[in-house]
């Protein structure tokens, strides 16, 4: 036993001896000990737990020794090694509970609040390696106190940095900059500065890129695996290879401790990123880097790996030291019995035509008995394993493997041996798989935020590279070039309006995946918001019971059109706000009807909604007092704009005044005011009659106000609100618009070429500076990108005026031209002189090749008559045309048919000629076209076709449905659905197998019009079917439509809305295109903001918003068909509702504990229901509580033993489907023995009621068509009013 403990106690003094062997030549590791986390003092109470700690660093590893002498004292933490030694301190305070009672209550420690505010931040930056790049942060420190200093820490894709050979850090005096002093691939990435105090930290976030020369830059991540007596493992992560040509392979080199040679290891590059380094000497400490080679040459190297010691480590992976206590230590020496693991990665580190090198990772060892290896070999699809070293066995964990087949695929396995057995075959490795689906979102205009899902296969994943391409091109470029571990990344540095697509690599140790499927195009440009806020809200008119008010709209639309507006209004005397409108205002003017008081003070606030929601409410407007405009000077114009901005003029534009004043409005004056300034002065000396106005004399680069009072007969009236400011100086680039004739078409045009556009930029002509809409009498607009012509086909006297044209969504690109009779008088005679001498013609003579090799040579020309003629000459052969197409087809086209071919027209006096030359080789290239079409014509029809053609179906649900047939099929016959040229695809596939194919119309409406086509295809050719829904036959569906509703149509029912009451009509189908009639009392009702006309897919409505007892009578709602008129009616008279006769009391005194009975009498036809509730809340029967209707008009209700509890405000509710009345009585119970209450009744008028049900619940014959869901109303019809109890389909707002 002793003989045994010697043993290993010399043993144990063997390995201590050599342990330190390992890194003797580490100097640049060798450190001494040093506190990164230090001791903090704690103060606790008696006989509490409490721990301290501290975090040292330092190599060898320091040990650690604690001192203290009693409970409350200072304790020290020791930490030393064998180059030096440091220390740590802490108090500890103990005290009492009694003391924490006695004492009075600590007060809460405060930190300064220091806040800090950045003035400049670093960017997205873009660098070369090797570069110097510095990242710079100015800030304001408040307060800035000398000794509370906030602490700046820098992160690198949230690692935090610490100063190096390559990271340099200052802070001090508001700035803080990071310096990278030599760019390498692995400083790309994302970085964060965190400035650090004790109430928080500022934070700012930029991504920085690397880029690389046409040489591969450098690998990355250079990390030692497995050191062993001769030999190591160096892996890395490869560059990023999108734009500098694929990686041949990569060389790694060495340098040994201390010295600054460095030595290639390998003599062929190395082709994954994993090389096995040998030739080590035992005990020597060595750096290692790479280098990537291609085509181009051999990049820069990798920044060299930390040291390391080439010493067998399984000798100290078999010591196991347990603790006996006190000194004594037993050290075990472990040495297995048995057969060794597998090994693990193995990985082809080289390959040739007919050898490759493996190298894999040995397993976990312990036993003293040798261990070699086996491999075996596999050839892809042929047999089964084969051994590979049957007579020699392999030492080392690297071996080539010659005599493989060229161009042939293997498979290798390493099994470890000893004498106790063979282990399982270790498990082959591989690449990733390539990443899912790539999805691109917008962020901002020069970057997209990409996301992508992980791959299915990740095998040991490192990462991602991230590549873009312009839509349309090949030229991929890559996003980063340092593998990205997160499966999102935002692509910086696009152009703005590009389309671009992304598609991204997984990597790991062994090379890259393959590219994932491109993403969908996606046109840079930034992300939609809300809008800001409206502004200037000023109030136009108010007659004592409403008001108009207007706004000006949000002077950033987020990127999407504001369509929608809501109003809040604030009684300034209650100051609380509450919602004007439910359903949106798309207009900008708004009148304001009921909840307001006269001689009360009003102020209003606008929210403006675009397609993402709701934006911030505008400043509120000045206080308005509800009182009646009696002044008989006219009110305030509105919407001052201005446009044409030129340097020395501008045209101010506006809308006449909401209230004229007591006679009509007789003219304008025009105020100017320079920005900064009070002072107005007129810029017109006499008044105006049209509503804009060109002010000149402006000084350049000024900026101006206007403002602008109408005049009547009784004097000038109030200013309008300010327009905004105008800075006088032409955009850069500025064009007039140009008059002239065209010289093809004779056509008299207005032509202009905006300086700006954007994509949503939008022509917008006028005449007099208001709107062209009708275009019935031949005005016509063309545009083209940049340019937009205003064509007069048929001008005459009235086409004279000053015309105008602004580009929406620009800096106010704008210009405006007068035509003056003279001028138009010299235009309309040299349009005539284009027009009629010369036939133009659109297209001269061509030709076309059709079925069956015949020929087809045609012409297109403009402004014929029907007296026109045509003679075709072809070779000397002529054809007359009778039609009104101009062509000529020839049957057989042949070896005769080579020669001119020739067109002449004559239309009164006007003549044109056209011939095609086919001669030569053009005729020999169209004789052979015509051939080859004669023989793919009996191909073609031996293949599908249409046995019956497209048509339009229209089922008794009110269903649309586009049906063909088709047949001679096979199975790869594909059947494909388009609309104007695009493809569309159906929710169900077409049903081949019966050769009956249908494409719904799902609520078929404006939007389903266009040129629909189908085609039926497989290898033998291509058939195709086409119908045009437009014109006659969208209007005959439309009457189709139209008779199946009216038929199906339910008798009008009553609903209750938010506003009033709303008008129903059931039916199958319904939709704004159908002819449809509403009346009271046999006279139209026109769509207005009181009479909302509108409806779904499932019904017609009207509703009446705010209804009077002018809105009773008859009402009809009438569909038209061309056969038929389908009419309902509804009796909105009220002579039949619910109504209180009389008797009840307006106030009710009396003492407790009696018994109070309420009685009146009620009437109705049908009979009314009575309800009676207290202080707004139903009541419900009990034995206190009677509540009885006799004979169905006398109603009452009985109070037994009334308590103090029962005083308050008690309604009764007589309602039956016509509506009904509410009657208020006042119940005041006094104690006995108490004076009587002084109770003065007040007056309280009786509320009329609407119906809260329908009249009739209809019940439709037939549902509306399966397939169809019901959409949203069309943007340019009034959406309905949501029922009571339903959520009003308005963006969330916040009160």
């Amino acid at each position: 036993m002793i003989q045994q403990h010697n043993e290993l106690f010399v043993f144990f003094h063997q390995v201590e001896k050599k342990m330190p062997e390992k890194y003797i030549r580490e100097e640049s590791m060798i450190r001494g000990p040093k506190f990164v986390v230090r001791l903090r003092s704690h103060t606790v109470y008696e006989n509490s737990a409490i721990k301290i700690f501290c975090t040292v660093e330092g190599y060898p590893t320091p040990q650690v020794i604690w001192c203290a002498t009693d409970d409350t004292a200072m304790y020290t933490a020791v930490a030393s090694n064998t180059h030096g030694q440091v220390s740590s301190q802490a108090s500890i305070i103990v005290k009492n509970l009694f003391w924490c009672f006695s004492d009075a209550i600590l007060p809460e420690i405060k930190y300064t609040k220091i806040n800090i505010t950045y003035t400049e931040t670093f960017d997205v930056t873009f660098g070369k390696e090797g570069d110097k790049v510095t990242l710079t942060c100015k800030m304001i420190i408040n307060p800035n106190l000398a000794n509370l200093q906030p602490e700046a820490l820098w992160y690198r894709d949230e690692y935090l940095l610490k100063e190096s050979k390559w990271v340099k850090m200052e802070s001090g005096g508001g700035v803080a900059k990071l310096m990278l002093t030599q760019l390498a691939k692995d400083d790309e990435g994302l970085y964060t500065l965190r400035m650090v105090t004790k109430g928080g930290d500022a934070v700012h976030s930029a991504y920085v890129f690397v880029d690389v020369p046409q040489t591969p830059g450098a690998p990355m991540d250079i990390k030692i695996h497995d050191a062993n007596r001769d030999y190591v493992i160096v892996s890395w992560k490869p560059p990023n290879t999108t734009t500098e040509g694929p990686i041949i392979g990569y060389f790694v080199d060495r340098c040994e401790v201390g010295t600054e040679n460095w030595v290639q290891c390998n003599d062929s590059p190395a082709k994954i990123c994993k090389y096995p380094v040998q030739g080590l000497f035992e005990g020597h400490s060595y750096y290692f880097r790479v280098r990537a080679v291609n085509s181009r040459g051999t990049g820069r190297p990798s920044r060299m790996s930390e040291p390391i010691a080439a010493l067998d480590p399984t000798e100290f992976e078999r010591l196991h030291a347990t603790k006996l206590g006190g000194r004594l230590d037993v050290v075990t020496y472990y040495d297995d019995l048995e057969a060794p693991g597998p090994p693990s990665k193995v990985c082809a580190s080289e390959t040739d035509r007919t050898y490759v090198v493996l190298s894999w990772v040995p397993p976990v060892y312990h036993s003293k008995a040798p261990m070699w290896y086996y491999i075996e070999k596999l050839q892809v699809g042929a047999g089964s394993w084969q051994r590979v070293n049957t007579k020699v066995p392999i030492r080392s964990p690297r071996y080539a493997v010659f005599d493989l087949l060229e161009g042939k695929n293997y498979q290798f396995r390493v099994l470890s041996a000893n004498m106790y057995g063979v282990s399982e075959p270790s498990e082959p490795t591989s690449v990733p798989s390539a990443p899912g689906q790539v999805v691109a979102t917008r962020e901002t205009d020069t970057s997209v935020l990409i996301q992508w899902a992980p791959p299915k296969d990740p095998n040991n994943l490192i990462g991602y590279y991230i590549d873009s391409c312009v839509k349309g091109s090949k030229d991929w470029t890559s996003a980063n070039h340092k593998p990205h571990k997160q499966t999102r990344f935002v692509v910086h540095g696009l152009t703005t309006g590009e389309t671009y697509v992304f598609r991204v690599q997984a990597i790991n140790e062994l090379g890259l995946s393959d590219e994932s499927q491109e993403s969908a195009p996606l046109s840079v440009r930034a992300a939609l918001k809300l809008p800001s806020s409206p502004y200037d809200v000023s109030l136009l008119y108010c007659d004592g019971e409403s008001m108009v008010i207007n706004w000006k709209q949000p002077i950033h639309s987020g990127g999407a059109e504001v369509t929608d507006y809501y109003i809040d209004k604030c009684n300034v005397a209650k100051k609380t706000w509450k919602e004007v409108n439910i359903p949106p205002i798309k207009e900008r003017l708004h009148k304001v009807i009921g909840g307001l008081t006269a001689g009360s003070v009003y102020q209003f606030r606008v929210y403006g909604a675009n397609l993402i929601g709701l934006g911030d409410a505008s400043t509120p407007s000045a206080p308005f007092k509800c009182e009646a405009w009696t002044m008989p000077e006219p009110g305030p114009a509105y919407d001052v704009t201005f446009t044409e901005v030129r340097d020395d003029s501008v045209v101010v534009e506006w809308k006449a005044p909401v209230y004229s004043g007591a006679s009509a409005i007789t003219g304008y004056f025009v105020e100017k005011s320079k920005k900064g300034s009070n002072a107005w002065s007129k810029v017109n000396e006499s008044s105006v009659n049209h509503c804009y106005l060109k002010v000149k004399g402006l000084e350049t680069g000024e900026s101006y106000l206007f403002r602008v009072q109408a005049e009547n007969a009784q004097g000038i009236g109030v200013a309008s609100t300010p327009s905004d400011p105008a800075c006088i100086k032409a955009l850069p680039g500025a064009q007039e618009i140009k008059c002239g004739v065209d010289e093809e078409s004779g056509d008299i045009y207005l032509s202009f070429e905006s300086c700006q556009m954007t994509e949503k930029s939008k022509y917008v002509w006028k005449k007099s500076y208001q709107e062209i809409t009708d275009f019935s009498k031949g005005i016509v607009v063309k545009t083209s990108g940049s340019h937009s012509t205003l064509l007069f086909k048929n001008p005459d006297k009235e086409d004279l005026g000053k015309y105008s044209v602004s580009v929406t969504h620009t800096d106010g690109a704008s210009a405006s031209y007068k035509i003056s009779a003279e001028e138009l008088e010299k235009m309309l005679a040299l349009s005539y002189d284009i027009r009629n001498p010369i036939i133009p013609l659109k297209t001269e003579l061509a030709y076309k090749i059709l079925e069956r090799g015949r020929m087809r040579f045609w012409l297109q020309a403009e402004g014929i008559s029907s007296a026109v003629t045509y003679k075709f000459f072809a070779n000397n052969k002529d054809h007359d045309a009778a039609t009104g197409i101009i062509e000529m087809v020839m049957d057989h086209f042949t070896d005769d048919s080579e020669g001119t071919f020739t067109v002449q027209i004559q239309d009164g006096r006007a003549k044109a000629q056209s011939s095609l030359v086919l001669i030569g080789d053009a005729f020999k290239a169209a004789l052979a076209e015509a051939e080859y079409q004669r023989r793919e014509y009996i191909r073609v029809k031996e293949g599908p076709h249409f046995t019956e053609f497209l048509s339009v179906q229209t089922g008794d649900n009110a269903s649309v449905t586009l049906v063909c047939k088709v047949a001679n099929l096979k199975k790869d016959s594909v059947f494909q659905w388009y609309k104007d040229d695009v493809e569309v695809i159906p929710e169900v596939p077409a049903d081949l197998s019966s050769g009956v194919c249908k494409f719904p119309l799902t609520n078929f409406s404006k939007k389903d019009v266009g040129l629909y086509k189908a085609t039926i295809t497989d290898d033998r050719g291509q058939d195709v079917s086409q119908i045009d829904i437009s014109g006659k036959a969208f209007d005959d569906i439309i009457n189709e439509l139209s008779r199946i509703a009216g038929s199906s149509a339910a008798e009008l029912s009553i609903q209750c809305t938010a506003e009033g009451i709303m008008l129903q009509c059931h039916m199958k189908y319904y939709t704004e295109e159908m002819k449809i009639h509403w009346k009271q009392k046999d006279s139209k009702i026109s769509a207005s903001e009181r009479m909302r006309i509108g409806g779904n897919p499932a019904m017609a409505t009207l509703e009446i918003v705010e209804p009077t007892d002018k809105d009773k009578g008859m009402y009809t709602f009438e569909i038209v068909d061309p056969e038929k008129t389908h009419s309902r009616i509804l009796d909105l008279s009220g002579e039949h509702r619910g109504k209180v006769i009389g008797g009840l009391p307006d106030v009710v005194t009396i003492m407790e504990k009696k018994t109070l009975s309420l009685t009146c009498t009620v009437c109705g036809d049908p009979k009314p229901l009575v309800s009676w509730s207290k202080n707004e809340q139903e009541l419900e029967l009990s034995d206190q509580y009677v509540i009885a209707l006799d004979s169905g008009k006398f109603a009452s209700l009985t109070i037994k033993g009334v308590s103090l509890e029962d005083s308050g405000k008690y309604t009764m509710t007589v309602l039956n489907k016509y509506g009904g009345e509410s009657v208020d009585i006042i119940v005041s119970v006094y104690k006995h023995g108490d004076k009587i209450p002084d109770v003065k009744p007040t007056p309280l008028p009786k509320r009329i009621m609407p119906p809260t049900v329908p009249i009739e619940i209809p019940t439709v014959k037939s549902a509306a068509p399966a397939a169809a869901k019901s959409p949203a109303p069309p943007q340019n019809a009034k959406s309905s009013a949501p029922p009571r109890g339903m959520k009003s389909p308005t963006p969330t707002r916040k009160k």
